[in-house]
């Protein structure tokens, strides 16, 4: 009679393997403006649905030859191989758990030769024998366990994103730099042009005998200077050309970026609401799966609470000659269930859920202040867009006043109005101010980059593997 309720006692078994020990995951709350402080007049918040940066988010400044830069670093950066790496790993960890949902099927066959005493005959054994043991998940602990591989593999897959991104932003930043570069020397060779115009003049003055030769020898001085400074400038690129190899996992001399102008212009960059950064950037996304994952080992731990149900069962043949093994009457077999439980471990369990509480609310802490840290970088980029925007309209002024001014006192010293000191002063003036507005120019472009980096580049949760 009892064997009828046998299906009933599976059917409870299975009913409590679907509950899980510990407590579900909900994402907490975090701190969430509800707009930018220091988004420039005029700019429009793009909404979900609008189309923001898109994944390839460089091209958004029209530069062919950073397109090109860009489409190699995926496949030869070897930060972004050991990330990806990690990924693959954490991914294999995830299939390893997933295999104890299923029992363990093993099979082995053996012959042996012996005899058990002196007064026995020695004799032969064939046998074969295939077993299976399987662990009930009757608490959810694997489920647990599962559930927190998973979500660490989430997070490896983002911070893979996330160090895509920043070496992304890193290569365009760098690229940036050296076309400051080029575009320096390219002034300060402009410079020497007209300083070599003006020696001349010192020099035909100096002649006619209407200055002294302290003009000449003051002329050729400033000329070789501004000559030396760009001659200078070569450093700094070479240095940014070579952080650019790196970059692409190549060594120096297989990356050769030709000089050009720095015609970049900077983009107009759309800004997506607020809440909305928490799906764009993959940091925030890996900080919630550590999340996630934390929460999962709380269940993990309280599951050891439980007892633990593993069954097995083993089927077999024996037989003193080979041609019977396989017989009927040589069969054997056995199934059983073992239910263990830990009756005293010294507060062991509790310590270990105790540690596992602290360990989520840490990554809580974590996650909310990488939320904060995320919108302190908006804010600084959209300030400074906004106040560099200002800057270098006013530094435009500056430069016209300051070359109209070299122009002016040029033509008093050609007609000995002024000494050529105010020649030096009025062309180390313009130079200086022509450079403080390419370095503006710079730091705007600077700042879109590191404003695209912030806001998540083109990356989505969405694109987050489940």
């Amino acid at each position: 009679m009892r064997l009828k309720y046998v299906p009933l006692q599976f059917a409870a078994i299975l009913l409590i393997a679907a509950c899980s020990a510990g407590p579900d995951y909900e994402r907490p709350s975090a701190n969430v403006p509800v707009t930018y402080k220091e988004l420039p007049q005029g700019w429009k918040l793009a909404h979900p649905k609008d189309e923001g940066v898109a994944g390839d988010w460089w091209k958004v400044y029209n530069d062919p030859i950073l397109n090109a830069l860009e489409g190699q670093i995926e496949i030869s950066n070897e930060n972004l191989k050991a990330a990806e790496a990690a990924y693959r790993a954490a991914q294999a960890l995830v299939s390893e758990d997933r295999a104890s949902f299923f029992p363990t099927i093993s099979v082995n066959a053996g012959v042996a030769r012996g005899k058990a005493s002196a007064q026995t005959k020695e004799k032969t054994t064939f046998s074969t024998q295939a077993g299976a043991t399987w662990d009930v998940d009757v608490w959810g602990r694997i489920r647990r366990q599962v559930e927190g591989d998973e979500a660490n593999a989430q997070a490896s897959a983002a911070d893979l994103a996330a160090a895509k991104l920043s070496a992304q932003a890193e290569l365009a930043s760098n690229y940036f730099s050296l076309r400051a570069q080029d575009d320096l020397k390219k002034l300060l060779d402009e410079t020497a042009k007209g300083q070599k115009r003006s020696l001349k003049i010192a020099e035909d003055q100096y002649r006619a005998g209407l200055v002294a030769k302290s003009d000449v020898i003051s002329a050729r001085q400033l000329l070789e200077q501004t000559r030396a400074q760009a001659i200078a400038t070569g450093i700094k690129r070479a240095q940014v050309d070579h952080a650019i190899a790196a970059l692409l996992g190549k060594t120096p001399d297989q990356v050769s970026i030709v000089p050009a102008t720095f015609a970049t212009q900077v983009p107009s960059i759309p800004v997506s609401v607020p809440s909305a950064l928490l799906e764009r950037r993959p940091d925030i996304a890996a900080a919630e799966r550590r999340m996630a994952a934390a929460n999962a080992q709380i269940g993990f731990e309280t599951a050891a609470y439980f007892p633990t149900l593993p069954l097995t069962a083993s089927y077999g043949t024996a037989s003193p000659t080979l041609g019977k093994l396989f017989s009927a009457s040589n069969a054997l077999w056995s199934i059983g269930a073992t239910l263990a439980e830990t009756v005293f471990d010294a507060g062991s369990r509790g310590a270990k859920i105790e540690a596992a509480e602290a360990g989520y609310d840490q990554k809580v802490a974590l996650y909310r202040q990488t939320v904060l840290t995320s919108f302190q970088q908006i804010e600084d980029q959209l300030a400074a867009l906004r106040i560099l925007s200002q800057q270098e309209e006013a530094q435009k002024a500056v430069v016209n006043s300051a070359r109209e001014a070299e122009r002016l006192v040029l033509n008093q010293y050609r007609a000995g109005i002024v000494p050529f000191t105010s020649v030096i002063v009025a062309q180390t003036t313009r130079l200086s101010n022509e450079q403080a507005a390419l370095s503006i120019r710079q730091d705007r472009l600077l700042a879109s980059v590191s404003l695209i980096k912030a806001l998540g580049g083109g990356w989505s949760a969405k694109a987050e593997p489940k």
